[in-house]
């Protein structure tokens, strides 16, 4: 990952302190890393909880972040991820000894045919971004991937959202398609 990315540079600027830089990180993340964390508790509340946390431990730990290493968007879900469960591991009841080992032999347990074919459909689904044209594709990673919404899309792109929305639907069409095919 470079640290080029736009995320990373918001990163780093917030690293050193700079507020609206850490403002502008978690708009373009913030839907993203709350979706994480529900997919782990199913609590809304206790998710917004959770997330404000996380973007205080992204805020203080934020010189840690190494572009070289992973991309801002899996450094920040994999905080958001754990949070979320050590909270659910805090809240759920004791197991026993048998029922804990059983659940952290199912966790370390790691499907190499499954491996294989998130990087198949990885690799087909970079292909199909490439037939897109460059404003729609970035306009879908940036929603899809970083969590922007329509609105700031419209703005970074200096488009009605209603073209926005138009360009996001069309592409998930040709994506789907694509895919499919």
């Amino acid at each position: 990952m470079s640290e080029d990315h736009p995320l990373a540079k918001l990163l780093a600027r917030a690293a050193g302190g700079d507020r609206a830089s850490f403002r502008a990180l978690y708009d373009a993340t913030s839907a993203k890393l709350l979706g994480t964390i529900l997919r782990i508790c199913k609590d809304r509340d206790l998710a917004r909880d959770l997330l404000q946390e996380v973007y205080v431990k992204i805020w203080q730990n934020a010189r840690s972040f190494d572009a070289t290493q992973s991309s801002p968007v899996t450094w920040m879900v994999a905080i958001a991820r754990y949070r979320a469960i050590d909270e659910m591991r805090r809240r759920k009841p004791e197991t026993s000894g048998s029922e804990q080992e059983l659940d952290d032999a199912a966790a370390e347990f790691v499907d190499p045919l499954a491996s294989r074919d998130r990087r198949e459909e990885a690799a087909r689904l970079s292909q199909c971004l490439d037939g897109l044209e460059a404003e729609r594709r970035q306009a879908i990673l940036l929603a899809y991937c970083y969590g922007a919404s329509r609105e700031s899309l419209a703005e970074r792109f200096a488009r009605p959202v209603a073209t926005i929305k138009t360009w996001l639907r069309r592409s998930l069409t040709q994506l789907r398609g694509c895919l499919e095919g």
